[in-house]
């Protein structure tokens, strides 16, 4: 008794062809995908890790944009972007102003932060690398 059903067989050779195909691309690309803007800090032999992770991260890049936890601002909105995030007054805020931005625009930020009410600002700096003997 010789049954004419068609084959209920699925061939999943090409199935994990075309998944290893997409995992070696994702694998490829996935580190192309970091998001953000790279910002040189400047070196100093103070430099220490930060103690809290939560907190306002204020950017001056190279180019001089102005960037709040890594989203670009207007410098004009600048002070009511603080204030709205800041809105329990006990988030510490961070300056991160690359070593090749200008001084001016950094100094400006500084004023600005000290508009939006905040009191101390904490400057983010890379530790100095040890010469070696």
């Amino acid at each position: 008794m010789n049954h004419d059903r068609p084959l209920a067989e699925i061939n999943v050779i090409n199935l994990v062809d075309v998944m290893l195909v997409l995992l070696v691309l994702f694998i490829i690309t996935a580190p192309l995908l970091r998001g953000g803007i790279d910002v040189e800090l400047p070196r100093t032999r103070a430099a220490r890790p930060l103690e809290s992770a939560q907190g306002i991260l204020v950017t001056v890049t190279e180019g001089g944009e102005i960037l709040v936890d890594g989203e670009e601002t207007a410098k004009d909105e600048l002070v009511e972007t603080i204030r709205a995030r800041r809105g329990d007054l006990l988030s510490p805020v961070y300056l991160a102003g690359d070593s090749g931005a200008d001084y001016g625009a950094v100094v400006s930020v500084l004023g600005l932060l000290t508009d939006a009410g905040v009191d101390g600002v904490g400057l983010v700096a890379e530790p100095a690398r040890r010469r070696r003997k």
